[in-house]
């Protein structure tokens, strides 16, 4: 089952991918800044991994579903893939409940305005 963890951590973003572009909340609206962020974010929780590595806070388990490859002691080819998964799921996740609270500020603030 070598690759599964990988090929799930995929379709999970792909998943989100879809949701993104359905509902047009990172990804369509500013690309630059979605791809950048999401780059910078990745970039940051690789140092923070490479801190924990280095005082041999985090270590690498064993597990049949990673594909073996390592990029660094400790640090499995996955590794950065879900990095980049979660700073983009967080990024579409807080756009679209950006869009809820504004929607919701939207439509008080027409009730108010309709009443009396």
């Amino acid at each position: 089952m070598a690759g599964l963890y990988l090929a799930a951590i995929a379709l999970s973003l792909a998943g989100v991918v879809v949701l993104d572009v359905r509902l047009r909340l990172a990804l369509p609206l500013a690309p630059g800044r979605t791809i950048a962020a999401t780059a910078i974010g990745t970039a940051f929780f690789l140092a923070w991994d490479a801190a924990g590595i280095a005082a041999g806070v985090f270590v690498k388990g064993s597990s049949p579903l990673l594909l073996g490859i390592d990029l660094a002691p400790h640090l499995p080819l996955e590794e950065p893939v879900f990095l980049a998964f979660l700073c983009y799921l967080a990024l579409v996740v807080w756009a679209g409940a950006l869009r809820v609270v504004s929607r919701r500020s939207e439509a008080r603030g027409s009730a108010r305005v309709e009443a009396p």
